[in-house]
């Protein structure tokens, strides 16, 4: 595609001073009515070095109003950010509602420069595509307005610009190690970037490659691009009809939902408290070691914590946690979203906890509440839950890429055995902290939440991170369970890593 651009392209002054001031205008009342209507933007710019695109931020960033935009600039990963997954930092720099968030260099390092500097395998970048494609669908099914820009100079263009900033001492620095070399591999890296344009270029997120010889023409056609993509989605968000939030209906009796994978689980499993006391400490101590081994060997764990009210959750974790280091253990408590959380993709709060490399997560619930809680309540529409099922699924995916360790739990109880422990909770004073009046209307949900689980343990029980269900009528068989559930992933992982 690239060879067919013709980079001679050239605006003269007189239609420069007559188009240019008026594309400022549009942009600054775009910039108005994407903070009247709430809907966040994300512009990132790609393209060869010396190709201008400081200069083009900085001409943007005159245009727009400071209080609404930030610019990122995005260079190889710090110290801190290699202990995460690799699109940690890019989710962590998202924009909030109505804002824009400008990127120089962007998710695109890791098939540009990391893929030359050797960085990262040929495998890790073909994997990278398809993460990125991931990324860029979930922003824009979300309604992050995403724009990307290659800006585009001839090998012999860039020759000049480089000669041209060696000239002076205050700019000479600008040409350095890594431009030398993208400079001296021109054709790999020309070759590397029409591959990325055919993998990331999408209906959502298309590619605007622009010729960027001139710095009147590229200015124009960055800024009407800009103007066109953002009047385009204001008008037709302003037209689409409003979400309708219903929740979920009475699930109806089918001969095809009377046995589900629920039904079959034995809850008459049990453990005596001599056996589980015989047993308990001894895991402890194993899970405690292989914690230690995961430190050593940089893999990160996540466990997930799913169950019905008053299942358990808060002392298996209790027990889990009784034996491992509190410095390299976190539990996340989730609860609902907080209206910034809100204002951005589901996922958003659950990259800014994933555990470090080394480190050990425990999510108290978590990011499937989009799949119950919100599915069943109506907090959100049809179309997000059902499209979240992929999009969990590729969340994970990229975290057992990037070595974490997944194990999931869903703790199940009968009806009888829930209302045994609300009772329970609800005439002992020191308990009654426990139980709300939401867990009763909940309950009275219980084949709704049923349908929800039930689906959720079939779209997302992966082969990289499955489910395991807790038989959790018997508190003490569920804890045991859980800490030889966890030990066993580990082992396996350790072994694999070995």
């Amino acid at each position: 595609m690239l060879e067919l651009l013709d980079l001679d392209k050239r605006i003269d002054k007189e239609t420069y001073r007559k188009v240019y001031p008026e594309l400022e205008v549009q942009l600054g009342e775009c910039q108005r009515q994407l903070r009247a209507a709430g809907i966040p933007v994300v512009v990132a710019f790609e393209g060869w070095d010396a190709a201008g695109k400081g200069t083009l931020i900085n001409r943007l960033t005159q245009t727009l109003d400071p209080r609404g935009f930030k610019v990122h600039v995005v260079q190889r990963p710090s110290q801190n950010e290699r202990f995460y997954p690799w699109m940690w930092r890019y989710w962590n720099s998202l924009p909030a509602t109505g804002d824009i968030t400008i990127f120089d260099h962007s998710w695109y390092h890791r098939v540009l420069s990391a893929r030359f500097e050797r960085q990262v395998s040929p495998m890790q970048c073909d994997q990278a595509h398809n993460d990125i494609v991931h990324f860029e669908r979930q922003l824009a099914d979300t309604g992050v307005i995403v724009v990307k820009f290659w800006l585009h100079i001839s090998r012999q263009e860039q020759r000049r610009r480089f000669k041209r900033l060696l000239r002076s001492p205050a700019t000479a620095w600008r040409v350095a190690k890594h431009e030398r070399r993208q400079h001296k591999h021109y054709d790999e890296w020309l070759e590397a970037a029409e591959e990325m344009f055919q993998r990331t270029s999408t209906g959502h997120t298309p590619w605007h490659v622009v010729e960027a010889t001139q710095g009147r023409y590229t200015r124009i056609r960055v800024f009407e691009t800009l103007v066109d993509v953002l009047q385009r989605e204001l008008k037709r968000r302003a037209e689409a009809p409003k979400a309708v939030l219903v929740p979920m209906a009475e699930p109806v009796d089918s001969p095809t939902r009377q046995q589900t994978i629920l039904d079959r689980v034995d809850l008459s499993l049990s453990l005596s408290r001599d056996e589980y006391e015989e047993q308990l400490d001894n895991l402890q101590q194993r899970a405690g070691q292989l914690q230690n081994r995961l430190f050593l060997a940089r893999k990160p764990a996540v466990i997930v914590y799913q169950g019905w009210d008053a299942a358990g959750k808060g002392g298996n974790i209790k027990r889990m946690t009784a034996g491992l280091d509190p410095r390299g253990y976190e539990v996340v408590p989730i609860a609902a979203p907080t209206p910034e959380e809100k204002a951005q993709h589901f996922l958003w709060r659950f990259w800014r906890r994933v555990p470090k490399a080394g480190h050990v997560a425990i999510f108290d619930r978590s990011w499937y509440g989009r799949v119950m809680v919100e599915r069943v309540e109506g907090f959100c529409t049809e179309e997000e839950w059902q499209r979240a099922y992929r999009e969990i699924n590729e969340f994970e995916r990229q975290l057992v890429d990037f070595g974490a360790v997944i194990v999931k739990f869903w703790l199940h109880i009968d009806q009888d055995e829930q209302l045994h422990r609300f009772e329970a909770r609800q005439n002992t004073p020191s308990k009654q902290w426990k139980i709300t009046d939401e867990d009763w209307r909940n309950r009275e949900k219980w084949n709704k939440y049923k349908v929800s689980v039930v689906d959720m343990l079939k779209q997302t029980s992966t082969t990289f991170a499955p489910w395991t269900i807790l038989e959790a009528n018997n508190k003490l068989y569920a804890r045991i369970k859980g800490l030889r559930t966890v030990i066993a992933a580990w082992e396996r992982a350790l072994k694999d890593a070995k």
